[in-house]
């Protein structure tokens, strides 16, 4: 019987699903509208992020994920079984097989959060998770099989996780409360201080993607940002440079810097010598910030090298995780019963 294998990465700024006969299906904000009386949901995804800012006081806007983990249960099972059932089709005789992509340190109760969301949207039985570090290696490629040191730096919506791999299993890890949210929320505190100026982090977002920089360089670029002036609550219109950009989100970057630091301190020499001689992969939505690999590099000595795909490796590498879901689940701390169902 043919069943379906489908990779979920349930991020906090989008979920991303890759199925295996057609790769990425699904890349949307993990985003929901929902009317404030009732609570009935009234857009997913990206047509949810277009009311962003704009929605009448009768619906409101949520992420049902923080960090990448289930904020809202409700929520977060509503949007997972719109976009799943999207990639199922209409036929639901058959039901997918599910692995997910967890944050590190994941609690049980989470856990539980998880499956029951992927089993209330049509999974065949508990999803196996995997955590998103052992993911991202296996989507950019990595050796994570073998008995060497394989380093994943991931910078997702709202964490960085920097993790040392070797035969699936993480042996040094830190995740700190870092990533391209931060960024956005950053140049939004910068642009209303510097500049006098409010704008919302959609905003913010579009600034990072068009112009943004990790470093100052010569030939920087600009682009003209309306919003409403914090004196006198009158739109106008204000250029703004890569180089400024650089500088909003200098603090986040040091500390994504010393989270590498401190996960190198914490491996065993053997493995700290496979890394300095390979590299470090970087993965993430905000792996595609310019020049950050550049930064990175100058900060840590450690040579870093950018996934050929940082923003899709992660639901990638759940799929074809998969394949080795026997050897993923011994190296995950998961429930007692939470593979009592059988396939």
């Amino acid at each position: 019987m043919f069943i379906k294998k489908i990779g979920v990465d349930l991020g906090t700024s989008s979920i991303v699903i890759a199925e295996e006969r057609n790769g990425i299906v699904i890349d949307e904000p993990s985003v929901v509208a929902l009317t404030k009386n009732d609570e009935t949901v009234v857009a997913i995804g990206s047509n949810a992020q277009s009311m962003l800012g704009r929605q009448p006081d009768a619906i409101q806007v949520v992420r049902p994920l923080r960090e990448g983990v289930i904020a809202d249960y409700r929520i977060a099972e509503a949007m997972m079984t719109f976009f799943i059932q999207q990639v199922i089709g209409p036929l639901k005789v058959i039901k997918p097989k599910l692995m997910v992509c967890v944050p590190l340190g994941i609690t049980n109760v989470e856990q539980r959060a998880i499956r029951d969301a992927a089993i209330a949207s049509g999974s065949r039985r508990p999803p196996y998770l995997i955590s998103e570090p052992v993911a991202a290696a296996i989507g950019a490629g990595l050796p994570i099989h073998s008995p060497r040191g394989n380093m994943v730096l991931n910078i997702g919506g709202g964490r960085t996780e920097a993790a040392v791999i070797s035969m699936f299993g993480v042996v040094a890890s830190q995740s700190v409360r870092v990533g391209g949210d931060t960024f956005d929320s950053a140049i939004v505190d910068y642009i209303r201080k510097r500049h006098n100026l409010i704008i919302g982090l959609r905003a913010a977002e579009e600034i990072k993607i068009k112009i943004g920089s990790a470093i100052e360089i010569e030939n920087q670029d600009k682009i003209g940002i309306r919003g409403k002036d914090q004196l006198s609550g009158i739109p106008r219109t204000i250029t703004i440079t890569s180089n400024e950009i650089a500088n909003a989100i200098e603090p986040q970057l040091s500390e994504i810097a010393l989270t590498i630091v401190s996960v190198l301190d914490q491996t065993p020499p053997e493995l700290a010598a496979d890394i300095i001689d390979r590299g470090i992969m970087l993965t993430g939505g905000s792996a595609q910030l310019k020049f950050i690999d550049k930064l990175l590099l100058l900060e840590t000595g450690v040579p870093i090298h950018t996934s050929d795909n940082p923003r899709h490796c992660i639901a990638l590498g759940a799929l074809m995780g998969l394949d080795f879901a026997d050897s993923i689940a011994r190296s995950f701390t998961y429930e007692d019963d939470f593979f009592s169902s059988n396939d």
